[in-house]
């Protein structure tokens, strides 16, 4: 087992670290390479309880070229695809999220594997060092509360925006994605493992993003903006930020322009991301206009381009983005993120 499972008891988030900031990073450390098989991809499994930990990889090789991409746990993307060539090596830190089940947390997809699973994928991956410890009590959290859309996805091609979203962010924030699919207002509600779960996770300092809307299809307006403010309100009772995100639009056109459905329009016609701007507009909480801002990505590529954001060629279905869609609609957040400035600029991939 890597280390220890650090409590930070009595501590907030809201409280400066110490005044250096961060500690030093985990530097690599020889025996831990023992524990990855393969080559392409190089998996690397590591024996460590649910927590936070800091994770410091080295990419590359000293006699060849590489290219290397970092995913951690259920294809949680970290780093991005880095180029190293013969002889160079590139370091690159950042805090994972250990958690059971590692995926989705309505047990959807099973509970997954023990521990901490380290992937190295690309064209040609290379690691030549691995490093790892737990996060220190300073680690700011942002957690993610949504549907499909945004949970993490273990199985190919499927993927959502908060599956790609850590990979916008270093060391010291580790993001919680605390959704799953199927999952609406009512049923994240209702369900004991994820709003009655997630609450108790929640301090001061955390920023909690909440996106529903594609599995209300039934909600009424009352209902909608009544779960929402529920949990909003529940959110802010832990001294933690909240956050409504309108859910990502769907590639349903009606010629070149998105049509009610693609808009997540309702059964019942209720316009759910205006119901949730209402909310965030009564309560004064932040909002993420992610159908305004998926809408005119979509728009803008038009019905034909549109299609890879999705899954329209793989599977036929104009709501669950691929791993380019899911990657582009997470820039989105992240950019949302930074105009909120809810996120220190510290913690920014640059």
């Amino acid at each position: 087992m890597v280390g220890a499972l650090v409590l930070c008891a009595g501590m907030t988030l809201a409280q400066p670290a110490a005044a250096g900031g961060l500690g030093p990073a985990p530097k690599p450390d020889p025996t831990l390479l023992a524990q990855c098989t393969g080559t392409g991809p190089i998996t690397c499994t590591f024996d460590v309880p649910p927590g936070h930990y800091d994770v410091t990889v080295q990419l590359g090789d000293r006699r060849v070229a590489a290219q290397t991409e970092v995913l951690v746990e259920a294809r949680r993307l970290m780093v991005g695809s880095i180029d190293t060539a013969a002889g160079e090596l590139v370091r690159r830190t950042f805090t994972v999220n250990v958690r059971t089940p590692e995926a989705q947390q309505n047990g959807f997809s099973g509970p997954g594997t023990p521990g901490l699973t380290l992937t190295f994928a690309g064209s040609a991956p290379k690691v030549s060092g691995i490093g790892l410890a737990p996060a220190g009590c300073e680690t700011r959290r942002l957690f993610l509360a949504g549907d499909s859309t945004v949970t993490d996805q273990d199985a190919v091609p499927y993927t959502g925006w908060g599956q790609r979203l850590p990979s916008w962010y270093r060391r010291g924030l580790s993001v919680v994605n605390h959704s799953g699919s199927g999952e609406g207002s009512i049923s994240f509600l209702a369900k004991p493992e994820m709003w009655a779960a997630l609450q108790p996770q929640l301090r001061p300092g955390d920023v909690a993003l909440v996106q529903f809307g594609h599995n209300d299809k039934q909600t009424s307006a009352e209902l909608f903006r009544a779960n929402l403010t529920q949990i909003v309100q529940g959110i802010r009772a832990t001294g933690a930020q909240p956050v409504l995100v309108t859910p990502v639009v769907r590639r349903w056109f009606t010629g070149t322009t998105l049509n009610s459905t693609g808009l997540i329009v309702n059964g019942l016609g209720v316009d759910l991301p205006a119901e949730m701007r209402s909310v965030a507009a009564t309560e004064a909480v932040p909002l993420i206009d992610l159908t305004a801002r998926s809408q005119a990505v979509v728009e803008g590529l038009g019905p034909e381009e549109a299609k890879a954001l999705y899954l329209t060629r793989e599977k036929r279905d104009d709501t669950h983005t691929s791993e380019y869609g899911a990657t582009v609609y997470a820039g989105l957040v992240a950019t949302a993120l930074d105009e909120l400035d809810l996120i220190p600029d510290r913690y920014r991939v640059s």
